[in-house]
Parts: structure tokens; C-alpha cells; sequence
């Protein structure tokens, strides 16, 4: 019975090859019933009927085909009446009055008999050793029919199930390719949100200044460590610093806000950039969570001049110098990096040294701050920008300087540059507008990154009153 099931056989539609195996056998014998059974356990059913009309299946009664499955070889009653067995089977007993019977059982490969190919007569006769072997030759047939049957059945098996796998796989890998999607969504925005707590979200109006800036992370998924600000200290001064932490990620967005509120913290106190330097120097050694992380600065005040522009002081801790920027007779600007002497890394030494200078920004003048990741940045030769190509691009900028502008120019060299290796950007422009600048209340272009996939505008240009 497992075997009959193992070819899923019954109940199946009409099959013309088992059909061709009847009628063959019914013109071979010359006999008017021929048929191709399957035996099942309550029942003998017919998977071919020649000469049979209408009867698909009958009970397992003995004496026909439920006792020719029995035997390994051909069956052959010449005359059903004198078979004590066969006598009371419903097809030599009934209307049909079956007088012969002969039956070559359907043997599987392994020893398992289905069914019969069986050859019937109404009247008795006798048959050959070889047309015994002729019968046992067409149950052959039949069984070659259902291996092959098997086979196909088993082949299209296979392939259902291996679409189905495949299928399954591609659903496992589209549902983690939306997990994986989803996922760094949630990070870049996490990390969008993360970084604009770190970063001022507009510049202030500041009298008399145009402010711009531009903050863009290596990665969307990454917090960033370059910090800015401006604001003001009392007394018509303003402070301003630029810096870098070392390192990415949430190890150093906390040192970026401790770096970032320690240094408004004591500019309030005293707004001498080299003391607000010192002040956070102590705040990183002291805080036992920072570890061995440090930053760099560049802290500066702005003091209004009599003259329009603005007396600037600078103090550095181991930060690229800033720009500045000033016109030239002729056209053209002169461009003189403002290094103070000195300057060591913040939050690395307990007796750390910090260096400052003052020059005058005055109008048409501008001043450049940026992070390393600007002269970092890797040209299409593979070499570094560095302070050389900086300072070249920066002299080719037209006067008088606009801080918007320096931004917007520099912005766009960045954007021509690979993007192998790219390190974290920030920057922070200042230009004292020149009496016949544009009208009070102008907002300039300029960038910001705190939300990675977009640049937004926050620089003004404030005319002092």
C-alpha cells in the first residue's frame, strides 16, 4: 500500500499510454475486456478499461484481480466456473458473465506488486507459455510508464520546492534588506537628531557680521566630533570657537557637549579665549568619562571697531590656523593663515599651553575656521588638499569677501573632490560687509549637515546699526 501511494496513481484522469496498453492486449488476444488495475486496500481500480464502459472502480472481491495481485506470476483461469474462487466474483457472476480471466501482475523495482494488466473473455479458452509472457510483458510496460510518471512527478517536485526555497529566500532577503533599511534609517536619524543637540541650530544675528557655516559627518550613521558656536559674552562682544573631537560615534558626541557648554560656560566667566581654552582643558581631565579622548580649538572674541569691522582675538589649541581673508589693490584677496605661537592639544595635558593673537577684521575682510577634514580631503590625484591647495583656492576668491559666498565656493570644491576617505567637515565663515553691501536683513546661503541628507540655510548677514 505504501508503494501504491509512493506513485500517486489513483484516482488519477484517463492516461492514453495505460489506455494504448489495453487495447493493445485486447487486440493482441482478441479478447473483448481488457484492462490495467491498481489495487488499492477496499477496492480494484481501473486506471485503463477496454471494452469495460463506465466502471471506474470495483470492490476488492477475491478470485480476480485481488487474488492475481498476490502471486509473482501470470494468473490464468481458462474457465471461471470451475474455479471454486472466482466462481462467486461479481464479474463471473454477474450480468457480465466473465468466463475467462487472465492477469500479469504490475511488479515495482523493489518487489512491490500495484496492480494487474488483465485480459477477459466471455467465453473459456486457453492461453501460450508465450502469450503468458506477453501479458507479463505489457504489466512491464505499465510499470516502466509509472517510473517514468514517478520520475516527471518527482523531478516537478523537486522544482516546486526548490522555487519554493527560493522564494523563501528571497522573501528572507527582502525582509532583511527592510530591516537592514529600516535600521539605518533609524540610525541616521538617531544620529541626525543626536548631532543637531551638538551644534547651535541657527547663528545668531551678530551687528556688523555676516555668519556662515557648513557641517556635514563622514557617514549618515555616524555622530560626528567637529563642533562650532557663536554667542554673545556682554558688552557688545561676541565669542566664537571651531573644533574637533577625536573620534566618531556616542563616545564623542558626549565630549562634544561637554567641549561645546563648557566653553560658553567660561566665556561667560572670562571671556579671554585663552582662559575659556584652559577652563576646558581642566573640564576634560577631570571628567573621568572622556578617558584619553581629546580636541582641538580655535576660541575667538570679537570686539566692535570703531571703524566698522572688528578687533579679533584667536587663541588655538592644536587646531589648523584660521583664514583670513583680505582685499588687495588690483582685485583679488591676500590670504594669511592666523597662527598664534604655541597651542597645545585640549584635554591631553594637565599643563597644557595655549597661544593667542589679535588682528582687525575690516570691512570686505572675511575670516575662514574649519576642521581637518577640509585639508584632508583627497584631490582626484590622491593627494591631500593640505594647507597649500587651501590657501591657493582661498586667493583666487573675489573681494570683498562675504562670508556666505566663502562658504558656498568652498562647499562646492568639496563636492568636486572623491569621496574616498572623506572625514567630517566643518566650517565657519565671518565677513564685516562693506558700506555698499547688500540691504539690512539679507540671508545669505550657507550649510549645516546636523540632518545628514540635507544641507540647510542658517547664515545671516546683520548690518550693525
Amino acid at each position: 500500500m505504501a508503494a501504491v501511494r509512493r506513485y500517486d496513481i489513483l484516482d488519477t484522469p484517463p492516461d492514453g499510454a495505460y489506455d494504448r496498453v489495453a487495447a493493445l492486449a485486447a487486440r493482441l488476444f482478441e479478447v473483448p475486456v481488457a484492462t490495467v488495475t491498481i489495487v488499492d486496500e477496499d477496492r480494484i481500480w481501473f486506471k485503463a478499461a477496454h471494452g469495460l464502459e463506465g466502471v471506474s472502480e470495483i470492490g476488492r472481491d477475491p478470485g480476480l484481480c485481488a487474488s492475481a495481485v498476490l502471486t509473482d506470476d501470470t494468473t490464468v483461469i481458462p474457465d471461471t466456473l470451475l474455479d471454486p474462487v472466482a466462481c462467486s466474483n461479481p464479474l463471473v457472476a454477474g450480468p457480465m458473465g466473465v468466463r475467462f480471466y487472465a492477469a500479469a501482475p504490475i511488479i515495482t523495482a523493489d518487489g512491490h506488486r500495484l496492480g494487474t494488466v488483465n485480459i477477459l473473455d466471455t467465453r473459456p479458452r486457453e492461453i501460450s507459455e508465450a502469450d503468458a509472457s506477453t501479458l507479463t510483458d505489457l504489466a512491464a510496460v505499465v510499470r516502466d510508464q509509472l517510473e517514468l510518471r514517478l520520475s516527471a512527478l518527482n523531478a516537478v517536485r523537486a522544482e516546486q520546492e526548490r522555487r519554493k526555497v527560493e522564494q523563501e529566500k528571497r522573501q528572507a532577503e527582502e525582509e532583511a534588506r527592510q530591516r537592514a533599511e529600516r535600521d539605518k534609517a533609524a540610525i541616521a536619524a538617531f544620529a541626525s537628531t543626536l548631532q543637531r543637540t551638538l551644534v547651535p541650530p541657527a547663528l545668531p544675528a551678530v551687528p556688523g557680521l555676516e555668519l556662515a557655516c557648513h557641517y556635514k559627518t563622514a557617514s549618515p550613521q555616524e555622530v560626528g566630533g567637529d563642533f562650532y558656536d557663536v554667542f554673545p559674552v556682554g558688552g557688545g562682544r561676541w565669542a566664537f570657537f571651531l573644533g574637533d573631537v577625536c573620534g566618531k560615534g556616542a563616545e564623542a558626541a558626549s565630549i562634544t557637549s561637554l567641549t561645546r557648554y563648557t566653553l560658553r560656560a567660561a566665556a561667560l566667566v572670562d571671556a579671554d579665549p585663552t582662559a575659556a581654552l584652559k577652563a576646558l582643558n581642566t573640564a576634560l581631565l577631570l571628567d573621568a568619562a572622556v578617558g584619553t579622548r581629546f580636541c582641538t580649538a580655535v576660541f575667538g572674541l570679537l570686539d566692535p571697531a570703531r571703524d566698522g569691522g572688528f578687533t579679533v582675538t584667536l587663541a588655538t589649541g592644536g587646531h589648523p590656523p584660521a583664514y583670513h581673508l583680505s582685499p588687495v589693490e588690483g582685485g583679488g584677496v591676500r590670504v594669511e593663515a592666523a597662527r598664534a605661537k604655541g597651542g597645545m592639544l585640549v584635554g591631553a595635558f594637565a599643563e597644557a599651553a595655549f597661544a593667542s593673537r589679535t588682528l582687525h577684521l575690516a570691512p570686505g575682510e572675511g575670516l575662514l575656521l574649519y576642521t581637518d577634514g577640509l585639508t584632508e580631503a583627497r584631490t582626484a590625484d590622491g593627494d591631500m588638499l593640505a594647507d597649500t591647495g587651501l590657501t591657493d583656492f582661498l586667493a583666487r576668491r573675489p573681494a570683498p569677501v562675504s562670508a556666505g559666498a566663502l562658504i558656498d565656493d568652498t562647499v562646492a570644491l568639496l563636492d568636486t573632490l572623491p569621496d574616498t576617505e572623506r572625514d567630517d567637515v566643518a566650517l565657519l565663515a565671518l565677513s564685516v560687509p562693506t558700506p555698499d553691501a547688500a540691504p539690512a536683513g539679507i540671508t545669505t546661503t550657507a550649510h549645516s549637515a546636523a540632518a545628514p541628507t540635507a544641507d540647510v540655510s542658517v547664515g545671516q548677514e546683520n548690518p550693525r546699526p
